[in-house]
């Protein structure tokens, strides 16, 4: 297992960086394997510092699944562009890398096995799941009012968890078995699927910048 060279840093990057070796651990071993003393060994540091900056081992391991669900939605959520621009990239980007890979699964997996039973996880996922809908209801509410659609709060979130629960299962299909599929493949089910719920169709892929 590489270790990570110790420095000194400011507090909010040393907390980071203990964050990051708790990801890699539990990528490697899972939850249970990614004890304290795996952590240190990772990060380089000794296991008194972890303490220090996180009380205990589940602390630490709900700031990394804040981190886990934030990665997951982050990136998708600064699309640009114009409406149809901005829902098109929002959908592409997760279904493909760095969103969909298998590191992101093995944590996603290794942390919802655990969210039934833990309150706190159980939280940051309903936080972190409200957060990816109400994004793809803003996107979905834009893109329907520039097509003179009816955008109205009810229809959106209908669609939004409609949309949500596809782009679910084609993510977790393309972690598990990528092999399986063409090129694009998943993403082009994605967008004709989409296109159905909507009753709408959206531009070809290559007439966007998804992914940039």
């Amino acid at each position: 297992m590489a270790r990570r060279t110790f420095h000194r840093a400011p507090e909010a990057e040393r907390r980071h960086d203990l964050i990051e070796a708790t990801l890699d651990c539990i990528a490697e071993y899972g939850l249970e394997g990614a004890t304290v003393r795996q952590i240190a060994i990772k990060a380089g540091v000794t296991a008194g510092l972890i303490r220090h900056y996180f009380q205990s081992k589940e602390h630490i391991l709900q700031e990394a699944y804040r981190i886990v669900i934030g990665r997951l939605t982050e990136k998708a959520e600064r699309v640009t562009g114009d409406p149809e621009t901005r829902l098109r990239d929002f959908i592409v980007i997760n279904l493909t890398e760095p969103v969909a890979n298998s590191r992101s699964l093995s944590l996603w997996a290794s942390f919802i096995s655990r969210v039934s039973v833990d309150p706190e996880l159980a939280a940051i996922h309903r936080e972190g799941y409200l957060s990816f809908r109400n994004a793809l209801e803003s996107l979905l509410a834009d893109f329907l009012t520039e097509r003179g659609q009816d955008a109205s709060p009810e229809r959106c979130r209908t669609l939004a968890i409609a949309i949500n629960g596809l782009l679910d299962g084609l993510w977790l299909e393309g972690c598990l078995a990528g092999e399986l599929f063409g090129e694009s493949e998943l993403v082009e089910i994605a967008l004709n699927s989409i296109e159905t719920l909507l009753g709408l169709r959206l531009r070809p892929v290559d007439a966007t910048s998804a992914g940039n």
